[in-house]
């Protein structure tokens, strides 16, 4: 009825107009005089007038809700872009504006090591394998990235390492993937040991302390730091803190299990350590 309407509106309403308009030339050309036959005539016609003039009202009341209707659905899907638009705008600013506070971390970062070389990049794809905790960055070998290369945040924490690399994209296994390894130190005690992944202690997003000497002591809450053994890691790098401390089941061996202080998902941008000075 709304597409009729609006396709033929136009042809409907000269049609109303043209019977109105020929009955009244009708009653002028008789000069107003009302024979018995006509008389009779008007009264059969009178009714039709009636409903003509009703129909005509009916028609301009519909069209213009028609023309109404589609005003408010033409407003309505343009305030829906602008809200789309602002919407999009705000998010781009709060990108922006955290992508400028990890760059002022950064800067900080390299005002304490300046031996650091660093290289950003941003997460494209998190693993979905059951196996292990990595993810694919957006650069690799072209841009001067390396094997065994250390991931960091702006903060100094340790994200992982790379572990797998192309010319555009490397995968970063973190810290908790089953397959990672790295030198360690509490930073209370300074006892040192290894951090390993663990596919049980991975569920979890936990990594396990571990290696240490006989009689090392730890404690829940201790900061464990990257001792720097190996070289694989520069020294002092935060991996996180220790939530429990547990014996093998023989009773001879103390571990500590390590909360990450990586806050894996917020990840969207991550710094590669290309190059640091090793202190011997």
């Amino acid at each position: 009825m709304k597409n009729y309407l609006k396709t033929n509106g136009i042809r409907v309403a000269v049609l109303v107009l043209a019977v109105v308009l020929l009955i009244g030339l009708g009653a002028a050309a008789r000069g107003g005089n009302v024979g018995l036959l006509h008389n009779a005539t008007g009264v059969l016609i009178a009714p039709v007038q009636k409903v003509v003039s009703s129909a005509v009202n009916l028609f301009n009341s519909i069209y213009g809700h028609l023309y109404e209707y589609d005003s408010l659905v033409a407003e309505n899907e343009s305030l829906r872009a602008q809200l789309a638009d602002a919407q999009q705008s705000a998010r781009e600013g709060v990108e922006a504006s955290e992508e400028n506070e990890r760059l002022r971390q950064l800067l900080e970062l390299r005002a304490k090591h300046t031996d650091y070389v660093f290289e950003s990049a941003k997460v494209v794809l998190w693993s979905s394998s059951n196996w292990s905790h990595s993810f694919t960055i957006s650069k690799g070998k072209s841009s001067g990235l390396e094997l065994g290369d250390p991931v960091v945040t702006e903060y100094n924490v340790v994200v992982g390492q790379i572990t797998e690399i192309g010319e555009t994209w490397a995968t970063v296994s973190t810290v908790i993937d089953v397959d990672m390894s790295m030198g360690a130190f509490v930073g209370e005690t300074g006892t040192s040991g290894v951090v390993v992944g663990e596919y049980a202690l991975m569920k979890n997003r936990q990594a396990k302390l571990t290696y240490m000497v006989d009689g090392a002591q730890i404690y829940v809450g201790d900061e464990v730091l990257t001792s720097g053994a190996g070289g694989a890691f520069p020294a002092g790098l935060v991996i996180g803190r220790i939530s429990a401390v547990q014996t093998e089941a023989g009773g001879q061996v103390t571990y500590g299990i390590v909360d990450p202080e990586c806050s894996f998902d917020t990840l969207v941008q991550v710094f590669i350590i290309k190059d640091y000075s090793v202190v011997e």
